[in-house]
């Protein structure tokens, strides 16, 4: 690294910890964290599943079912296995855009991955405050005051993360087992009462065909209404977000993490077939038990139907008993994704150098995310139901984004079944993204607000954080490092040259302009410093310095950076620090408007490199006796 800089705060802080830095646990204890979120839907998704279905909702739900075990859970299983290191379908969709693109295209899918989390912690505390209001034993004074005891539960979830959010797994698999077992409880013992009922499911029947008389129509219909339900396919982007807490196997590698890789996959379809199993039976015993009026807004079952049948069929005690594990594990489902977010963001933002620097910290983040979740849970007034369009649609554009990127994987491994295969998931996924954004575009506005403000806040960033020095390290080769420490017993110049033709009269003609313009005495060694322009869109970067001979006797010193300014001051810094002195470089003015000078620098790494190397070198070394000289002719 650069030992000698003497403000550390100007260096970068290091990319997120390896995956193999976090604490691993069995693939089943993992689930039970990703559980949290995909699991907890139950408090609220068969009452939004009757509400928009109607009788059809065990129909609906069977399409939901056949689309997550057919369509997400395979397109989730390539995901596992093309990015094991926990960032995700959107790191597949990264490497496929290069430059400025690539950048704004990852931010858009951020923008979505916030409002999926951000809606998961709002709509999940809605619907914890649901369960504790329409508790008969709870004071009917609190009826009315639903936001506010909403942002009661969210200020509580900021506090957990502010003073530090550990042990998650273990209080997950607590939670998630407790909630599920009780849930069993409640649908077996509904579905025992529609066996001994028959009259309720020859009801049923009639009253379905006398709205929907012909099996393809209702077909149609369910087909048309799955976009509703979409929030039944939660869960799946958390959890490949969360590899790298699954164990492996002992010879895993981090190029080749194969155990963990295995892991995920069982965590993901253990997960989709549990969950599979609780919508079916839950949709068949809330509609067949439950009057249809009961789901409508401000009445008992709207948002906790199983909750509904626990207090009604099965006594106040066990249901409030069953409320208190839904209430538990609906707030804990926003603990889940507030980490999810924190960890999510950090890996991508940092990198690119739109994030500020406090934005490194878990306690102002965790602040800002109250916040906006604050005024979210105040736009929507704490409606479970009105929030529904803008978190499916948060969970839809991640599905179909990873359906995408695993056709274009498929595609490129030459593997043409699957190629197909996925090709035809990703259709229907579009086809339900844009018919959840069609019927309900809330969603599409809350997304579209999220991603206005990450690229905000991400430009002004990156445009505050221009001239930092942006590199992690700089390694010379052994060509390299004989020219600097030959030329550190002297004087030594550096020469920074734009390479172009690269022929002896460039270099002849750059160094008689340099000795007439600085008037450099003929025994002073010169040396070029040449950067070549990579990916001007990444921030921060490793500098690999290569030492050349060209043409027998002009001796240069060649690297590639996003930045020209920032990989020079990191050289004549390195060079400083290994052998005590400082460095000279030489510069030539560029002509231009500097405006238009600093936009090229700002995008494409270029410009005016003189001024901005001093500013980078004034900004990293504040002593001016120590640092390297910059002259300009």
């Amino acid at each position: 690294m650069l030992e000698g800089l003497p403000h550390k705060s100007k260096r970068l802080a290091p990319h997120p910890e390896p995956a193999d830095a976090h604490a691993t646990n069995s693939w089943w204890q993992v689930m039970c964290l990703t559980g949290l979120d995909y699991f907890s839907t139950l408090g609220y998704q068969p009452a939004i599943a009757a509400l928009a279905a109607g009788l059809l909702s065990p129909l609906a739900t069977l399409v939901l079912v056949v689309v997550t075990l057919a369509g997400a859970l395979p397109v989730y299983r390539r995901v596992a296995k093309e990015s094991p290191h926990g960032m995700g379908s959107i790191a597949m969709l990264e490497q496929l855009l290069p430059f400025w693109r690539g950048k704004l295209f990852v931010l858009g899918l951020l923008g979505f991955a916030a409002t999926d989390f951000v809606i998961t912690m709002t709509l999940s505390a809605a619907d914890a405050t649901a369960h504790v209001v329409e508790n008969p034993h709870v004071p009917a004074a609190l009826h009315g005051h639903e936001v506010a005891i909403t942002l009661v539960f969210l200020a509580i979830l900021g506090a957990v993360f502010l003073k530090g959010f550990r042990e998650a797994i273990g209080v997950a698999v607590v939670l998630v087992a407790t909630y599920l077992l009780l849930s069993v409880v409640v649908v077996v013992s509904g579905l025992w009462e529609v066996a001994t009922s028959p009259h309720l499911i020859l009801d049923w029947g009639r009253a379905l065909t006398t709205q929907h008389a012909d099996p393809l129509m209702m077909v149609a219909v369910a087909l048309v209404v799955f976009p509703k339900l979409a929030l039944g396919l939660s869960g799946f982007e958390t959890g490949v977000a969360v590899m790298p807490h699954v164990k492996g196997d002992p010879n895993d590698t981090e190029e080749r993490p194969l155990g963990r890789i295995r892991g995920t996959r069982k965590l993901l379809t253990t997960a989709a077939l549990i969950m599979s199993a609780f919508l079916v039976t839950s949709s068949i015993v809330t509609t067949l038990l439950i009057p249809a009026k009961d789901f409508r807004p401000g009445e008992p079952a709207n948002g906790r139907a199983l909750a509904y049948l626990a207090h009604e069929h099965l006594g106040g005690v066990f249901g409030s008993v069953y409320d208190l594990s839904t209430v538990a594990i609906l707030w804990f489902a926003g603990a889940s994704a507030m980490a999810g977010l924190l960890n999510l963001l950090p890996r991508y933002l940092p990198r690119y150098g739109m994030a500020p620097h406090w934005a490194r910290a878990t306690r102002p983040m965790v602040l800002v995310l109250i916040a906006v979740a604050f005024l979210i849970t105040w736009i929507f007034d704490a409606d479970v139901t009105a929030q529904g369009g803008a978190y499916a649609t948060g969970v839809l554009v991640l599905i179909t984004s990873a359906a995408v990127a695993v056709m274009i994987a498929a595609r490129r491994a030459r593997e043409h079944g699957w190629t197909v295969a996925f090709g035809i998931i990703a259709a229907v996924f579009v086809y339900t993204t844009l018919a959840n954004v069609v019927e309900r575009p809330d969603g599409v506005k809350i997304g579209a607000c999220f991603i206005a403000a990450i690229i905000a806040v991400s430009f002004l960033s990156r445009f505050a954080r221009a001239f930092e020095l942006r590199v992690t390290d700089v390694v010379l080769d052994e060509t390299a490092e004989r020219f600097v420490r030959d030329c550190a017993r002297r004087r030594m110049r550096l020469i920074a040259n734009e390479p172009d033709a690269r022929d002896p009269a460039e270099y002849r003609d750059k160094i008689r302009q340099m000795r007439e313009d600085h008037d450099l005495p003929d025994e002073d060694d010169l040396i070029f410093a040449e950067v070549v322009v990579g990916d001007p869109s990444d921030f921060e970067s490793e500098l690999r310095v290569r030492g050349e001979v060209l043409h027998d006797r002009y001796r240069v010193l060649r690297m590639e950076s996003s930045t020209v300014p920032n990989a020079l001051a990191a050289l004549v810094l390195h060079i400083r620090d290994q052998t005590g002195t400082r460095p000279h470089i030489h510069f030539e003015w560029t002509e231009g408007n500097p405006v238009t000078h600093f936009l090229r620098f700002f995008l494409f790494g270029v410009g005016e490199v003189a001024p901005v190397t001093r500013e980078v070198l004034r900004k990293a070394e504040r002593d001016p006796s120590r640092r390297p000289h910059v002259h300009v002719g």
